[in-house]
């Protein structure tokens, strides 16, 4: 876990989400420490959970990414052990897989205050299932198998869950009940969304056209949620682009959590 904070005082607190990487490449804060850094000037204490299998995480399993969005339930359980954060003004901040997972959270935790989804994951299981296809099991890989090694398949998980996982990833009326997007009316935060009209067009980067359609959703279901679109962007930004958006999510979390 990656912690950093501006001083010793009591503070807004943000919780930020990493995407997926590689996990032999894998180091605490990757993914999260512009972010972070950017935040704790503006008044931000930070944390980036590892997830478990990534860092120095222990193992454990995790279907339709259910695992890893427990590991940052039970991270905002345990704020309150940090003296120096204020646990009632909590907003969460996500990128790629990370983006996901804070919209998962968001259908579950109303102590989440305000969201910010860069590049995210879809909010429809089925969107990932048909891109990148179920969990990579024991021995298989993306590059061998159409598989998603975020999920975390472990060797000596009975046969019979294995297969139970399959059937539901095949299994259009379940992906309903596991899809946050099906799910929004649960949602109590406000919700800004980010992403690059030129993401996707790598194999593990997200398509635009998935954050248009949590957007949409968002407000047919009555909730507050912004997007903003921009052109030449792709997966990670870059330059005035990255500036802008960390600008607009700390701006945003001013007003909804401070």
């Amino acid at each position: 876990m990656d912690r950093s904070s501006a001083a010793s005082c009591v503070y807004k607190r943000q919780i930020l989400n990493h995407g997926y990487a590689e996990r032999d490449a894998y180091w605490a804060g990757s993914g999260t420490w512009m972010a972070a850094e950017f935040l704790n000037r503006r008044g931000y204490l930070t944390v980036a959970p590892d997830y478990r299998s990534w860092g120095a995480s222990e193992w454990g399993p995790s279907l339709f990414h259910t695992g890893l969005l427990a590991d940052v339930l039970n991270l905002i359980g345990a704020l309150a052990t940090v003296p120096e954060a204020d646990t009632t003004r909590l907003g969460m901040w996500g990128h790629s897989m990370g983006g996901g997972i804070t919209t998962k959270a968001l259908t579950v935790d109303p102590r989440i205050r305000a969201a910010v989804l860069y590049a995210a994951n879809s909010a429809d299981d089925a969107d990932l299932i048909a891109r990148w296809g179920p969990g990579c099991l024991p021995g298989e890989t993306q590059y061998t198998t159409k598989c998603n090694p975020a999920e975390v398949i472990l060797p000596d998980l009975p046969p019979e869950i294995v297969a139970d996982y399959l059937a539901a990833a095949a299994d259009p009326a379940m992906l309903q009940q596991i899809a946050p997007i099906h799910h929004l009316d649960h949602v109590t935060a406000p919700v800004q969304i980010h992403i690059g009209a030129a993401d996707g067009a790598e194999h593990n980067a997200t398509p635009p056209e998935w954050s248009v359609k949590l957007h949409d959703a968002l407000l047919a279901a009555g909730r507050s949620s912004e997007l903003f679109v921009y052109e030449g962007q792709g997966h990670l930004f870059v330059g005035t682009a990255w500036t802008e958006m960390m600008t607009r999510a700390a701006d945003f979390f001013d007003a909804h959590v401070k």
